[in-house]
């Protein structure tokens, strides 16, 4: 099944964008060649970037505040198990406490680092990083593979903290969803979220042998759903089948 997710505001908008960029630096870090390396260098910059947002820290922990109290509550409920409930509240603080040590915003440290700031101001630059731009940068990726890494982790700590809060956060709102089964017909498919309840994020899973891509679309009262089909130049076509597919609403 493939997973598609849409977020229906802003603020999870950039946590998933930034949980994508994460993703990508944990996959290139491991890697040997200085081409995975220099991709890993320029996601560390993206990362810098959309974690720039002034409030972005500060709505983490209180988003992290916020769940913490209300698993509080259900402390004492027969129906929940203390254990997991322990479990759950440990990782929140851990998560917090990281947070609240980070001086300024994700990133900050790597800034006074001028050679890393010199590579920054290139790398955006189509062909900015050849080496009679940044000798010191080409030099850097003749290292052993090992050494590059050992670096890569080094300025990657700074960034850690945003990395695990990001990680309970999405997690625990992921976990408030429960999946169901829904039908398109004609390629269409629309649901009233109604009233009451604010969804933050959806989560469609699709057979991929259907060769169906969803277009989605949504606010606080009503989603939409449009089942598209890739022709060979790549342009998305409505597809009028009926299909069925997995949906989770989380709040």
């Amino acid at each position: 099944m493939v997973l598609y997710e849409y977020p229906f505001n802003e603020s999870i908008r950039t946590m998933l964008r930034l949980e994508h960029l994460f993703d990508r630096l944990g996959q290139l870090i491991p890697r040997e060649t200085p081409l995975d390396h220099h991709f890993a260098l320029t996601t560390i910059f993206e990362i810098m970037d959309v974690a720039s947002r002034a409030d972005l820290k500060s709505d983490l922990m209180k988003e992290l505040e916020r769940h913490k109290a209300q698993f509080n509550s259900y402390r004492g409920n027969p129906a929940i198990a203390e254990a997991a409930l322990d479990e759950v509240i440990a990782r929140i603080d851990h998560a917090y406490a990281g947070l609240n040590q980070l001086q300024g915003k994700a990133g900050q440290a790597l800034t006074s680092n001028e050679w890393l700031m010199s590579i920054r101001s290139r790398i955006s630059i189509p062909g900015g990083t050849c080496e009679f731009d940044l000798p010191a940068y080409y030099s850097w990726q003749q290292f052993l593979p090992a050494r590059r890494r050992k670096d890569l982790i080094t300025w990657t700590q700074s960034l850690m903290p945003l990395a695990e809060g990001l990680n309970v956060l999405l997690g625990l709102l992921r976990d408030s969803g429960t999946p169901h089964k829904v039908a398109a017909q004609s390629g269409q498919y629309q649901q009233s979220l109604g009233a009451g309840r604010s969804f933050q994020l959806l989560r469609l899973k699709i057979d991929p042998s259907l060769g169906l891509i969803p277009e989605i679309s949504g606010n606080r009262l009503m989603v939409s759903i449009r089942l598209m089909r890739q022709d060979e130049e790549g342009r998305l076509k409505s597809a009028q089948q009926d299909a069925s597919f997995e949906l989770t609403l989380c709040a």
